[in-house]
């Protein structure tokens, strides 16, 4: 009975913020890979799609709920581990804007979504009805702009937490804020600025299990943040045992 609380805190290490950041990293990496070689990513694309390619899409869509998943609770497990270091400025726009991409992502999904089921029981050139341009617009604009815009204040909160607390490399942050910048200033220009959230959550989370692992190695505590010292679990398993 007494194990119960020990094993709980096993869910808000960082070492599970880092499991969680490479699964949604891979997840939305290979979500937006399929639709990367699907869907043109300007809306202005013939629909030719809607033929030979729904399968890649579907399985795509179906990727990104478990994504969205993971990011949410990469985001909840990296602010517990924070804790009295958390700024309570920065604490709001990084769980805001994490918030505001998981739900844009999920929207530009659903609309996607409802464009392959609207396809499959309309006419032959669905793709030329005003509905098509209007839906395939919508996408575009949720994803490659709106979400990507969260995306990259949530990298930029981000790294400025990593500087400030130090829970990580630090060389995540300087990372985290040049991608933040590409994707600010060439989102609507560059379409690979897609990838570039999933791929800087997989070098933290990374570089998180790499501090963690080193740690385990020589036997020392879990990541410190400048708020206290905070005991790991197996310290504590050591003390009750005693």
């Amino acid at each position: 009975m007494r194990e119960m609380p020990i094993a709980r805190t096993g869910l808000k290490t960082p070492r599970a913020a880092a499991v969680a950041g490479l699964i949604f990293a891979v997840l939305l990496l290979a979500s937006l890979t399929l639709l990367f070689q699907s869907v043109p990513a300007r809306p202005t694309d013939p629909g030719e799609w809607l033929v030979a390619q729904t399968w890649k899409v579907s399985l795509a869509l179906n990727l990104v709920p478990f994504a969205g998943v993971a990011f949410l609770w990469f985001v909840g497990v990296l602010r517990d581990k924070l804790g009295p270091a958390e700024d309570r400025l920065f604490a709001t726009v990084f769980l805001g804007s994490g918030l505001l991409f998981a739900g844009l992502l999920f929207v530009a999904a659903s609309v996607l979504g409802a464009i392959l089921i609207a396809s499959a029981s309309a006419s032959a050139d669905f793709a030329e009805t005003p509905s098509y341009r209007f839906a395939r617009s919508l996408v575009y604009y949720l994803f490659s702009i709106y979400a990507l815009k969260m995306a990259a204040v949530f990298m930029i909160t981000a790294s400025t937490m990593i500087v400030r607390t130090g829970f990580t490399a630090r060389w995540t942050a300087i990372f985290g804020y040049t991608m933040a910048g590409v994707i600010l200033v060439g989102s609507q220009a560059f379409d690979w600025t897609l990838f570039l959230l999933p791929l800087w959550v997989l070098c933290v989370s990374a570089a998180i299990l790499v501090e963690e692992f080193r740690r385990a190695r020589v036997g020392g505590p879990l990541t410190q943040c400048n708020g206290g010292d905070q005991p790991s679990a197996l310290s504590i398993s050591k003390d009750i045992k005693l």
